[in-house]
């Protein structure tokens, strides 16, 4: 006589829920610990690390003839600054240890190809994150901060301003706040290190047959509506910034579509190497329009 009961079976299934929680709960342990240590850390070396971010506004600032000088403009703004430049620097120092403990969370559950399927995109987004951050950093800050800056003017002292005869020379010269500038700065780097994701987001989603190439093609139109709006969201009201932010999201677009259509390639060659597709199959004419 079998000594099974149902309360018996529903204990020996919770058990594993309960030690995939406990599981889970130690990675996120981990991981806001190796956030908090280096969040820690860049707030001991915050103002270092804000006069680094400083650099394309005093450059542009310097081409010039002006001193770089920002300001608190209340009395807790300069603490919320540290604050701000500790969590985005805590985030991309403690990132490789907070990947690395999803994977150790997810890893167990996925079989051999699986893992050799996912782990290069796991290594590809924060690379693809770094690049979009230091494109934005290095090329499309310094250009859209010319171009902020190109809309002051100069009374006495400087060059003289057209305006009423008889009236004194209008004088309207930057004096930032440092808070409203590293808002600005970092909007610009998660921006565009978010949308270098695309490429990584959509590949994967191929290889998950999730989209595909030929999707996308015919979706072109759609993506450029979708891109515009999100790149009149995303920057500030200055055309400059909002079309680089478009050609480059495009491009990656259209960097997405090769990739969707390899990984697409590769799985039916597999398939077919197993005798599960055919030639004459709707796939394989669709892949030959694709290579056209």
């Amino acid at each position: 006589m079998s000594n099974s009961s149902p309360q018996n079976d529903i204990d020996d299934k919770s058990a594993p829920l309960i030690e995939h929680l406990a599981e889970l709960r130690s990675r996120i342990i981990k991981s806001v610990l190796a956030f908090v240590v280096a969040m820690a850390a860049c707030f001991s070396i915050a103002t270092p690390i804000f006069n680094f971010l400083t650099a394309p506004l005093c450059d542009a600032l310097a081409a010039r003839g002006q001193d770089c000088d920002l300001i608190f403009i209340s009395p807790q703004e300069g603490f919320f600054v540290a604050i701000k430049v500790s969590i985005l620097g805590g985030f991309m120092l403690s990132f490789p240890v907070i990947a690395h403990q999803m994977w150790r969370f997810v890893a167990p559950g996925l079989y051999r190809t699986e893992k050799n399927a996912f782990l290069p995109f796991l290594v590809a987004s924060p690379f693809m994150f770094f690049l979009g951050a230091s494109f934005a950093f290095y090329v499309v800050t310094p250009l859209a901060y010319n171009f902020f800056l190109g809309f002051q003017q100069f009374g006495a002292g400087g060059e003289v301003v057209e305006g009423v005869a008889g009236a004194a020379p209008l004088s309207v010269v930057f004096q930032g706040s440092a808070q409203a500038y590293l808002n600005l700065t970092i909007k610009f780097i998660v921006a565009f290190g978010l949308c270098f994701q695309l490429p990584v987001l959509l590949t994967l989603m191929g290889k998950a047959g999730l989209v595909s190439e030929a999707g996308l093609r015919a979706g072109r139109k759609w993506a450029v509506v979708g891109i515009l709006t999100l790149a009149a969201l995303v920057t500030p009201p200055d055309v400059i910034t909002q079309i680089i932010l478009f050609a480059v999201v495009y491009g990656l677009y259209e960097i997405s579509i090769r990739l969707v259509g390899m990984v697409e390639r590769k799985r039916n060659e597999e398939l077919r190497r197993e005798g599960l597709l055919d030639d004459d199959d709707p796939v394989f004419e669709d892949e030959l329009e694709g290579e056209k």
